[in-house]
């Protein structure tokens, strides 16, 4: 049931992407900001409280109604799994960035791929050359491809392994996610610590999930060079999670990331991930087939592990 629900929601989501996304955004917004407002005293227990009291309601609400739709019928259920792996999960919430920007330095308009990026990523990008363009792009492609489908599907899995709905799963992990974001990284000036357990939180819950994307591109793609930018460089990246991630991802690919690049007429100093060549549109190309094959690859791996569970 799991498998096909992941499949079904991907098909939806590529038929149909949802329009209405960031209506859901909004709401997420306002409902994390009513315990903000109302816990923040700027210190790291009033955090822990606000994120338990934001999470937890929501995730038992969940699975009590995943078993409820079981007791009804496991159709339903099934149906509930794949219209919440619909809300969370999909490569449109970033693929057509991906795309758009791919199709501009195709046709040589450096322009367009510049405020592309800078619509993407929020930050000024008018100092980028095409190969610079190319290599961010792929770095944001492998973070997001991860955060958008791979984080959501191994949470997913784990609970549905333990029979809490694999729902809930999906749901954590994007709520962890986002909170993250809001509490930890937006506020991150702010004095006090109110988000520090935020950011605590979703590090335990990126552990798994990006150490198990990375070990997937280097089965699906050059295993002996992901393994290796994966022990040599990971720790060198600024956030050492992300750093794991891109290491991984240029390994597998055969390309140069990182690298320094302008920003604000100074060079933003990054270490380099990855050996091989420098970033280019065919690179770009082959990280849709990396992200594309990887999916296909745990795909097959649960439809194994559902007929191994079938037999035994």
């Amino acid at each position: 049931m799991s498998l096909l629900a992941l499949i079904a929601a991907l098909l939806l989501e590529q038929l149909h992407p949802l329009s209405s996304r960031k209506y859901l955004q909004g709401w997420l917004s306002g409902y994390v900001s009513f315990f903000q407002h109302h816990f923040n005293g700027g210190e790291r227990k009033h955090g822990k409280i606000a994120w338990l009291l934001a999470v937890l309601p929501l995730l038992a609400g969940t699975i009590a109604l995943y078993w409820l739709l079981c007791q009804v019928h496991p159709v339903f259920a099934w149906a509930f799994n794949v219209l919440v792996l619909y809300l969370t999960m999909g490569f449109r919430q970033f693929s057509h960035y991906f795309t758009d920007i791919h199709q501009a330095l195709r046709d040589g308009d450096l322009e367009g791929a510049r405020s592309l990026l800078f619509r993407w990523r929020g930050i000024h990008s008018h100092e980028l050359n095409a190969e610079e363009i190319a290599r961010v792009t792929i770095e944001e492609a492998l973070i997001a491809s991860h955060r958008n489908v791979f984080g959501v599907i191994v949470w997913f899995v784990l609970f549905s392994v333990v029979g809490l709905g694999g729902a809930a799963g999906a749901l954590l992990y994007r709520l962890g996610q986002f909170l993250r974001i809001r509490w930890a990284d937006e506020d991150a000036d702010e004095p006090g610590e109110f988000g520090s357990f935020a950011g605590r939180a979703f590090y335990l819950l990126e552990w798994l999930p990006i150490r198990m994307t990375a070990a997937t591109f280097a089965i699906v793609g050059n295993f002996e060079d992901t393994v290796y930018c994966w022990r040599t460089q990971a720790a060198s990246w600024p956030d050492s999670e992300a750093g794991i991630l891109l290491a991984s991802g240029a390994g597998a690919l055969g390309v140069r990331l990182g690298m320094p690049v302008p920003q604000g007429g100074l060079p933003l100093d990054r270490p380099e991930l990855g050996i091989g060549d420098d970033a280019d549109v065919d690179f770009m190309q082959s990280t849709i087939g990396l992200v594309w094959r990887s999916v296909v690859f745990w795909l097959i791996l649960l439809m194994l592990l559902t007929l191994a569970s079938l037999l035994g």
